[in-house]
C-alpha cells in the first residue's frame, strides 16, 4: 500500500486508492511505502509491478512538485504578447497603415473640434453641449488607448506588446468605454427631461447635477475596469502568448492564462457583456417614450428635437452594439469579433462627431464660426 504525505506547507489531493494515481500535488510530498495487506501479500507478482509504479509516479509527483512551485514562485513566464494583427499579407497592412492612419486623424481633429468649439462658442453652452463635448473627449482617449500601436504595428513583421503595455491598455480601454457608456446614459436623461419636462428643464440640469453626472462617468468607468483588472494582472502566463487581433483584448487575454478561468470570465460576463445589455434595453426604452412624446406634439420644436433624438439612438446603438456582440458572449470564438473590436475602437470614434454634427444645425454653425474666425485672424496682419 502506498500514501503520499504532505508536509507543513504542503498539498496533496488523494493519490492512492483503487487506481493509485497521483492527482496533482502543491509543495512537497513524500511517497512512503507501507507493510502489504494480506491480499497483497497472495500476489507476490502485482506487488513487484506496483513497486516499480511506485517509483515511476514519485518521480512524475517531483516534476510536477517543481513545475507548480516554479508557478507560484514566478506567476508568469510570459514577457510579451505577440499581436496577429489584421492580416498576414505585407501589401494589405500598408493599406491598412494608411486608412488606420488617416481615420486617427480624422478623429483628433473631428472630436477636438467639438470639444473647442463647445468651449469657446457662447451658444454651446447647454447641458446637451456639455456632455456632447465630454462624449468627444471620451472617444479621443478611448481610440487613443489602442489605436496608434495598431498604427504602428502595421509597418512591423513581428508585432508584440510587452506584459505591463497589455494590461495597460486593457485598463484604459475598459475606463474610458465604461465612462462613456454612462455618460450616454446621462444624455439620454438630459434628453428625457428636455422633451419630457421642458418648463423645468433648466431646474433640473442645473450646473451641480451636471458636474455630478461627469464625475459619475469617471468614477464608474473607474469601478468597471479596475473589478476586472484587479484580477486579469495576477493571472498567471506561461505558456501561449498569440491574441488574434491587433490590441489586447480583455477576453482574448483571459483564455491565455494557465489556470482555472471560469470565476473571472463570469465577471467579464456580467461586468461588460450583460451590464451593456440593460443600459442598451433601458436606454431603447427611454427613447421610444421620448419618440411617443414628440409624436404627440407638431411644432419646428418637435422636428428639432426629433433630429437630436435620432442622432443620439444612433450613436448609442454604435456604442452599445459591438459591446454586447463581444462581451456579453466573450469566449466563444467568432470570426466577426476581430472587425467588431475595430469598429468599437475606431470607427465609433469617428461616427460619433460626423453624425452629431451633420445633424446639429447649432453645432455647424458654430464650427463655421470658429473657422471664420482663425481664418480671419491669419488674414489679418
Amino acid at each position: 500500500m502506498v500514501k503520499f504525505q504532505n508536509t507543513d506547507d504542503a498539498k496533496c489531493w488523494q493519490g492512492c486508492g483503487n487506481t493509485r494515481i497521483l492527482i496533482r500535488c502543491w509543495g512537497d510530498a513524500n511517497v512512503q511505502r507501507q507493510k502489504p495487506l494480506d491480499d497483497e501479500k497472495k500476489h507476490s507478482g502485482f506487488h513487484t509491478d506496483f513497486t516499480s509504479e511506485v517509483q515511476q509516479a514519485a518521480i512524475q509527483a517531483k516534476e510536477i512538485i517543481l513545475r507548480e512551485r516554479d508557478l507560484l514562485n514566478n506567476r508568469s513566464s510570459v514577457s510579451e504578447f505577440i499581436l496577429v494583427g489584421l492580416s498576414t499579407s505585407q501589401e494589405t497592412q500598408i493599406f491598412f497603415f494608411a486608412i488606420f492612419f488617416l481615420v486617427y486623424v480624422a478623429i483628433i481633429v473631428g472630436n477636438l473640434l467639438i470639444v473647442i468649439s463647445v468651449i469657446v462658442d457662447n451658444h454651446l453652452h447647454s447641458p446637451m453641449y456639455f456632455f456632447l463635448a465630454n462624449l468627444s473627449f471620451f472617444d479621443l482617449c478611448l481610440s487613443s488607448a489602442a489605436t496608434p500601436k495598431g498604427i504602428s504595428d502595421f509597418l512591423r513583421k513581428h508585432k508584440t506588446i510587452s506584459w505591463w503595455g497589455c494590461m495597460i491598455q486593457m485598463f484604459f480601454m475598459h475606463f474610458f468605454g465604461g465612462g462613456e457608456m454612462f455618460l450616454l446614459i446621462a444624455m439620454a436623461i438630459d434628453r428625457h427631461v428636455a422633451i419630457c419636462k421642458p418648463l423645468h428643464y433648466k431646474t433640473i440640469m442645473s450646473h451641480r447635477v451636471l458636474t455630478g453626472f461627469l464625475l459619475l462617468s469617471w468614477v464608474i468607468g473607474l469601478i468597471h475596469s479596475t473589478s476586472q483588472m484587479v484580477f486579469t494582472v495576477n493571472l498567471p502566463f506561461c505558456g501561449p502568448n498569440v491574441l488574434d487581433s491587433f490590441f489586447c483584448d480583455l477576453p482574448l487575454v483571459i483564455k491565455l492564462a494557465c489556470t482555472d478561468t471560469y470565476t473571472l470570465e463570469l465577471l467579464v460576463i456580467v461586468n461588460s457583456g450583460f451590464l451593456s445589455l440593460i443600459c442598451f434595453l433601458l436606454l431603447l426604452i427611454s427613447y421610444a417614450v421620448m419618440l411617443v412624446t414628440i409624436w404627440q406634439r407638431s411644432s419646428s420644436a418637435s422636428s428639432k428635437a426629433l433630429s437630436t433624438l435620432s442622432a443620439h439612438i444612433t450613436v448609442v446603438t454604435l456604442s452599445f452594439g459591438p459591446a454586447i456582440f463581444i462581451y456579453a458572449f466573450p469566449f466563444n470564438s467568432y470570426s466577426v469579433d476581430k472587425f467588431l473590436s475595430v469598429f468599437y475602437s475606431i470607427i465609433t470614434p469617428l461616427l460619433n462627431p460626423i453624425i452629431y454634427t451633420l445633424r446639429n444645425q447649432e453645432m455647424k454653425a458654430a464650427i463655421k464660426r470658429l473657422s471664420n474666425q482663425h481664418i480671419g485672424s491669419w488674414l489679418t496682419p
